[in-house]
């Protein structure tokens, strides 16, 4: 099933019959069928707070993921939408709804916080949905937010790596949606932006009480875990009245300023959701979110904290097996296919060259994070194992094709061995001319066979004990010329040996060549991804460092800031004693 094809959400994360989270048969099958890669849009937030319209709308549908016009949650699990994506040529658009928080007839925060997890961890960008304004109170509500690292953990072993850089490296980019905004973007009497409202919002209190640190804490959360922070305000979609109904409202009904907002919305989701990427800057594509899903799904029901170095390592296992297994299957395809044995070896050889290139090629393209190159080497030893297998088979071809020729050719021979005709004098003459004549006539029919000469040395070998006996039979043979006769059927011998050995010397020639062009196209394969794995290190370095140079620059900003103000106030109460002193001089 093709995401084209996907006219409707389908449930990716459910509860089982026990109330455990799973993941649906039939969305792991729809994300199976995706090899490209994924941009994965999820949204969060409490129940009941329109999350499903925007993802609607990110669809470029009026209706889909269900919205509902009751105080009950409508959302249960997580739901997904596969669409493909509107400006991301050769990637698919995946949207993710959440089940609403904080639902007070389902009551269950732990369940609350694993779908909260399970949506950031599989995102490429995550959404929180809230109504009316960011307030101490909406923060609060991201209790989630503070737990996360009670839930989620980056590495199997803690290394001296700062925490904070760690998450900050994995999460996906944070967008927070208002929603019923009524306010007017303003401070000191100055229009400042959604993305400052949202930046003042988190900023934190200077103290180290513990009221202080709990206004702090998910402020310093949201600000250590998400790099790339935006926010957009809507305000009220149309009038109360028609609120239950919002799915079969037309644009020209909805509030123009909330309808130029969600199209602001979408269009900054479609040019800046990044594709999603898991481990070293690994790309996710549908096959392997499907897969992910189950990897998350299946450590919180084994009551484990979901581990994304350990995500890595068991996507890798599943995904290089199964990119082994596609790339040997295309290769013996490939052979299979093009050749009839028997077949010349340098024309099984050029076979096997371009077979074993497009193998490769549908591993490197289907492998993942395989950055030891084991998996790569494990094919190229199968694909080594199939060719060996495919020669032999060519050679028992060849010396089945050989012995069929040979019995065709020294039929006469036979026939003439049978009736007894060289048991007579000059016999063994005529004997040797036949044999030497219908070895030059094998020869010339079955010279380009790789078995030939093998074979033809087997039949001679046969035909030895023949020779001996009707040499010592022809009485005409004299003492001399018999021991002429031995020494020339010997030097034919050696002749047919040193044939034999030429053949195979010709033979381990192309096995060594084979190995040594197969050894440098895999090495000139493993500079290319290292130098590509390393160039995509260094330029997540630079980002990661520009972020951190920006927040110090912010924060010096700020210092510099109200030292200037305290220098202000110090000023104005030296200038207001003065004038105090001023005074009392005069009246005197």
């Amino acid at each position: 099933m093709s995401c084209r094809l996907m006219s409707a959400p389908v449930c990716l994360i459910d509860n089982d019959v026990n109330g455990i989270l799973c993941v649906n048969e039939e969305a792991k099958v729809i994300l199976d069928d995706i090899a490209e890669p994924v941009v994965v849009v999820s949204v969060v937030g409490l129940y009941r707070t329109g999350k499903s319209y925007l993802m609607n709308r990110l669809a470029g549908h009026q209706s889909g993921f269900a919205l509902g016009n009751t105080i009950e949650s409508k959302t249960k699990g997580i739901w997904m939408w596969c669409v493909p994506h509107p400006s991301k040529a050769g990637h698919t658009l995946v949207l993710l709804d959440t089940e609403g928080l904080g639902d007070v007839d389902k009551g269950d925060e732990k369940h609350d916080t694993w779908i909260f997890c399970l949506a950031l961890l599989l995102s490429s960008i995550l959404v929180y949905n809230s109504l009316g304004v960011i307030d101490n109170m909406a923060l609060e509500r991201l209790q989630y937010m503070t737990e996360l690292r009670e839930h989620i953990r980056i590495k199997a072993k803690q290394d001296d790596m700062d925490e904070s850089e760690q998450y900050l490296n994995v999460f996906p980019a944070f967008v927070w949606t208002v929603r019923d905004f009524c306010l007017e973007l303003e401070k000191d009497d100055k229009p400042i932006t959604a993305d400052q409202y949202l930046e003042g919002a988190l900023e934190p209190k200077p103290g180290d009480s513990d009221r202080i640190e709990r206004y702090n804490l998910p402020r310093r959360c949201l600000r250590n875990f998400f790099e790339t922070r935006k926010c957009f305000v809507f305000p009220r979609p149309a009038a109360p009245k028609d609120m239950k109904r919002m799915e079969k409202l037309t644009e020209a009904e909805l509030d123009p300023e909330f309808l130029q907002q969600a199209n602001i919305f979408c269009q900054y989701i479609y040019n800046s959701a990044p594709s999603k990427t898991i481990g070293a800057g690994c790309t996710v594509t549908g096959t392997v979110l499907g897969n992910l899903a189950e990897v998350y799904v299946e450590s919180i029901r084994s009551g484990s904290v979901p581990c994304l170095e350990n995500a890595v390592i068991s996507l890798a296992k599943i995904h290089n097996e199964q990119a082994v297994d596609e790339a040997l299957q295309l290769y013996v395809s490939e052979m299979l296919k093009s050749i009839q044995f028997p077949v010349d070896p340098k024309q099984l050889f050029n076979i096997h060259e371009n077979a074993k290139n497009k193998a490769i090629e549908v591993f490197i393209r289907k492998s993942f994070n395989d950055t030891d190159k084991t998996y790569q080497q494990q094919l190229a030893m199968n694909i080594q194992t199939q060719y060996e297998r495919l020669c032999e088979q060519n050679k028992e071809a060849s010396e089945n094709l050989c012995q069929s020729v040979l019995r065709c050719v020294f039929e006469p021979l036979e026939n003439s061995l049978r009736n007894r005709d060289y048991m007579k004098p000059g016999g063994h003459r005529r004997y040797r001319d036949t044999l030497a004549q219908l070895t030059r006539d094998y020869r010339s029919k079955i010279q380009t066979q790789i078995m030939s000469e093998e074979v033809l040395r087997k039949y001679l070998e046969e035909k030895e004990e023949t020779g001996r006996m009707i040499q010592a039979t022809d009485e005409c043979l004299t003492a001399a010329e018999h021991q002429k006769e031995l020494e020339r059927q010997r030097r034919l011998l050696l002749e047919q040996e040193q044939r034999e050995r030429e053949a195979e010397n010709l033979r381990q020639q192309q096995i060594l060549e084979e190995q040594q062009r197969a050894h440098e196209e895999h090495m000139r394969q493993l500079m290319e991804k290292q130098r590509l794995e390393e160039e995509r290190i260094r330029q997540e370095n630079e980002r990661i460092q520009e972020a951190k140079l920006r927040e110090q620059e912010r924060l010096l900003q700020e210092r510099h800031q109200q030292e200037a103000a305290e220098l202000q106030m110090m000023i104005n109460r030296m200038h207001a004693s003065n004038s105090s002193s001023g005074g009392d001089c005069c009246i005197l």
